[in-house]
């Protein structure tokens, strides 16, 4: 049976850090964060021929290049081999259709499997992963929700004003907080989610007798990283600005209402570079005239698109350093 060719949208997750495009046939794969520049990879997969391991065994990626409109494509290095011929023909074929359809962007969301913190109560609290395939979902991770390094350096907010003792640091208390919600045997667990919205539990960690199996309607689901719903004023407000900091990559989201949407856009205009780094994985807008005038802002300062979002090849790994080693897990 002939090898698909897939294009598809993917979050990523564990922070929530944006979306990824991804073109893929076999063990090569193309990737964008903003739908300008890619980086193709492509895996020896005849390694795995014969391993027995429980879950994905991970092999080495070779760089087969980066395309822009701009720059055109620029080759990775080059080693002759058997193996290196056959790799190098597939990613000559994610190559090719890259220039077909690299102005048909965005793609479909693809990553209907979420892997969700549950609150005390087992409702859906904050996103942790999500995965394209049921053969990635994985239940190593941890039940506990990361804010991310950026986060940490960059996010502030006007809420902590109405939080005493919270020591002024918005994203360590954000964190700490959404944590303290999840219980004190914090449980996460996955869900396919189906067209409409509606979620079917599968495998999670820690759960609770009846947990497995249950359907929740689209409306248990926050259409965000963290519920908005739940929460006393001032922590409200905290998980909202939280929202509003994230907004310039939210919106690259292709489930939000218009409503949600508009109001994110709004919000983005605070962050003019971002927004002009990523509006091209924006699946639609609400409101033209705030996007339109966001963009001008960017231009008039003189933006280049690539302040704002990464430096250097991007790897098939996307992997946020915390306090202590993460898993190395795949894509998707």
């Amino acid at each position: 049976m002939p090898m698909p060719l897939e294009c598809y949208a993917q979050r990523l997750l564990d922070p929530f850090r944006g979306v990824m495009l991804t073109i893929r046939f076999g063990a090569a794969e193309a990737v964008s964060l903003d739908g300008r520049r890619w980086d193709i990879y492509v895996a020896n997969d005849l390694l795995r021929d014969g391993v027995t391991a429980r879950g994905e065994v991970q092999v080495s990626d070779i760089r087969y290049g980066s395309w822009s409109v701009e720059q055109g494509l620029r080759r990775g290095s080059i080693t002759p081999s058997d193996d290196f011929r056959r790799m190098e023909a597939l990613g000559a074929v994610v190559y090719q259709h890259l220039l077909r359809v690299h102005d048909q962007i965005p793609f479909p969301f693809a990553d209907r499997f979420e892997l969700w913190l549950l609150d005390g109560e087992g409702r859906p609290l904050a996103l942790l992963q999500s995965a394209v395939r049921a053969a990635d979902l994985r239940l190593d991770h941890a039940p506990r929700w990361r804010i991310g390094m950026r986060a940490r350096e960059r996010f502030a907010s006007d809420a902590l004003v109405g939080l005493p003792g919270c020591g002024g640091n918005a994203a360590g208390y954000l964190e700490d907080y959404v944590n303290r919600r999840a219980g004190i045997q914090p449980a996460a667990q996955w869900f396919e989610r189906g067209a409409r919205g509606r979620g079917v539990a599968l495998d999670g960690m820690n759960l609770a007798p009846g947990l497995l199996g249950r359907e929740l309607p689209s409306e248990a689901f926050p259409p965000l990283p963290l519920a908005d719903l739940g929460h006393d004023a001032p922590h409200s407000a905290l998980v909202d600005d939280f929202h509003a900091w994230l907004a310039p990559w939210l919106l690259a989201l292709g489930h939000l209402d218009r409503a949600l949407r508009a109001r994110l856009e709004g919000q983005a205009r605070a962050q003019a570079l971002a927004v002009q780094s990523q509006h091209c994985l924006y699946p639609e807008i609400a409101d033209e005239a705030t996007v339109r005038a966001t963009l001008v802002e960017a231009r008039l300062r003189g933006a280049q698109p690539a302040a704002e979002t990464r430096h250097g090849p991007l790897s098939t790994f996307y992997i946020e350093l915390e306090d202590g080693p993460p898993d190395l897990t795949p894509s998707g």
